[in-house]
């Protein structure tokens, strides 16, 4: 049941992968005006091989979004979501969400407009919004001077990141925000990064220039949520606030309020690691380099354990990110 107030406070969430629509779900129960802002740098799997092959954004985590704020019956749902076998030949892997947007995409002649289409046709509590309306290449320069180009080839070397930027992936424009995007984070009451991959699925949003300097300015509480466990190829090794370092290190701005960070332990040898072998070990904490880097920090039980793997509970997320809210601007 919806917890229903005089105002609806307005809610950006900015990111992509599983984690958002965790959040994004949570969020929709509590009747906040939500916008999502989703990455389209992926270019793996399903979504990658489309982006490819009819020259569309990447559907993947737009698709996984709308179902997050979708009211639609369950079965509609799994249908929605359901995923071709390996077997299934030319079909294999795709969902079939991903190959309706890519069907509405062609159709409209623009992924954003099929999003905003299915916003509709699926009962859409919100409003989700891709990063930007041509897919993006994401680049990355490591410490060693080398450089990959490919948001799936990030991590195969296993090498320190020093920065990482987008570009258009089909022409030599600058990348610019999405229709829309920048005036809704202008008109935040909060605007939340994360859950999510740290290079891969935060930054490529925020390296579009328009759309992370109107972060910086803006005047709504920016808070970062960190993840639970540190990732191979991006983030090992890195403490909570070495997390933020590298988002004030992109924007040139010690733009993050306050960092929600989990500190239930993770029981031993509860990880399946053969399913979620992207996970290395659990983020350390730093909250004295936290308050350095200006940022209110905000600990507590956030862990949700449920088939081998380690999420946030989307409830006690959302519960906090509320009496943030409510206690910042009301």
């Amino acid at each position: 049941m919806k917890t229903y107030r005089i105002r609806r406070p307005k809610i950006v969430v900015i990111g992509g992968g599983t984690g958002l629509p965790v959040i994004l779900n949570g969020l929709r129960y509590q009747s906040a005006d939500i916008t999502a802002v989703v990455t389209v740098a992926d270019d793996g799997g399903s979504s990658g091989k489309l982006r490819e092959s009819i020259n569309m954004s990447p559907p993947g985590d737009l698709r996984n979004v709308l179902v997050a704020l979708s009211d639609m019956p369950q079965m509609y749902e799994k249908i929605f979501q359901y995923r071709f076998k390996k077997e299934d030949d030319f079909l294999a892997d795709h969902t079939i969400g991903n190959l309706i947007i890519a069907a509405l995409s062609e159709m409209k002649e623009s992924t954003y407009d099929a999003i905003q289409l299915l916003t509709k046709f699926m009962h859409v509590d919100g409003h989700i919004y891709p990063a930007s309306e041509k897919s993006l290449t994401l680049h990355a320069k490591f410490l060693d001077g080398s450089e990959v180009e490919g948001e799936s080839k990030i991590a195969d070397d296993r090498k320190k990141i020093d920065y990482v930027y987008v570009t258009n992936t089909h022409d030599d424009e600058k990348p610019k925000a999405a229709r829309k995007v920048v005036t809704a984070i202008k008109e935040a009451d909060m605007i939340v990064l994360g859950p999510g991959s740290l290079y891969t699925s935060i930054l490529p949003n925020l390296m579009i220039e328009d759309l992370g300097q109107a972060i910086v300015e803006s005047e709504a509480e920016v808070v970062y949520i960190c993840n639970i466990m540190t990732q191979k190829g991006e983030t090992e090794h890195f403490s909570d606030a070495e997390h933020v370092k590298v988002l004030h290190k992109h924007l040139n701005a010690k733009f993050v309020d306050t960092v929600l960070v989990n500190t239930e332990p993770i029981p031993d040898d509860y990880m399946d690691f053969e399913v979620y072998d992207e996970y290395l070990v659990q983020v350390k904490h730093d909250f004295q380099s936290l308050r350095d880097e200006e940022c209110r920090v905000i600990s507590a039980d956030f862990l949700e354990l449920r088939d081998g793997g380690v999420f946030h509970d989307g409830n006690k997320v959302v519960e906090e990110l509320f009496r943030l809210v409510f206690g910042t601007k009301y």
